[in-house]
């Protein structure tokens, strides 16, 4: 089945049952400024009874709450496993050393990781790009362009979601020359910022995509692809959890 028919099943899909025991998540890729950010909002959101990130070496985790997977681990759980997984994608950052000991997946490593995912018992999986792609390594803007999204959608995961980097919505050029004109001189007038070139904050992203693992069990299965416009505005400071569940289809 396709991404696209994918995600028209997430579109008309009855909504799955939220499990009834406590829900749990593991992150990969919890280095770097927008996976420490996703990493912080699931701990501060109290909706994950345990957020666990996945690691190359045995690390003391800082935050309180956070506990930590051993990457080698992955596929031998010693108790009860996450139900939602998150894979950040994001440039490395040298902060200190406990970000150096979290796994920082690669993008061409992404279909394996998520199938042993998927064997581990994970049944909602995010897939979350730089909330700036512009500033990442030429390299890793290459791994990002070939995910193999496909092999993923694949898997079988009850709920699969893509967050695209984020991009400010393509300004509509006035058909009038008049318009244009207009358009243009008011925009010379501007004394703040433009709304769209205001820069894309990862602490509002992240809020976005902790809201949207929260709110993922309540609406029906499939694929989706949050649109790096959809990214973008969330960005902006709007309201994380309300913009989730109207893309979710929950409101």
């Amino acid at each position: 089945m396709t991404l696209l028919l994918e995600a028209l099943r997430a579109g008309h899909g009855a909504p799955a049952r939220t499990p009834a025991t406590a829900r749990r998540v593991l992150v990969a890729g919890g280095a770097g400024a927008l996976g420490a950010a996703v990493l912080e909002e699931l701990l501060a959101s109290r909706g994950f009874a345990q957020v666990a990130v996945l690691v190359t070496q045995p690390v003391n985790a800082a935050l309180r709450g956070l506990s930590t997977v051993m990457a080698a681990s992955l596929a031998r759980p010693t108790g009860p496993g996450e139900d939602t997984a998150l894979v950040v994608f994001d440039r490395e950052r040298h902060a200190n050393g406990r970000e150096a000991a979290f796994l920082r997946p690669e993008p061409a490593a992404l279909p394996a990781l998520a199938a042993a995912l998927r064997r581990r018992g994970v049944r909602s999986l995010i897939v979350v790009m730089p909330h700036a792609s512009a500033t990442l390594p030429d390299a890793l803007k290459r791994g990002l362009a070939s995910l193999d999204e496909h092999a993923v959608a694949a898997l079988g995961f009850d709920h699969l979601v893509f967050v695209r980097s984020a991009q400010a919505p393509t300004a509509v050029r006035a058909a009038s020359a008049p318009q244009r004109v207009a358009d243009w001189v008011l925009s010379q007038l501007q004394l703040m910022i433009p709304e769209r070139e205001r820069p894309v904050r990862a602490r509002k992203v992240a809020e976005f995509v902790t809201q949207i693992a929260l709110q993922l069990p309540r609406s029906a299965p499939g694929t989706r692809v949050a649109a790096p416009e959809l990214v973008w505005e969330a960005g902006q400071g709007k309201d994380a959890g309300a913009l989730a569940a109207r893309w979710l289809g929950r409101t």
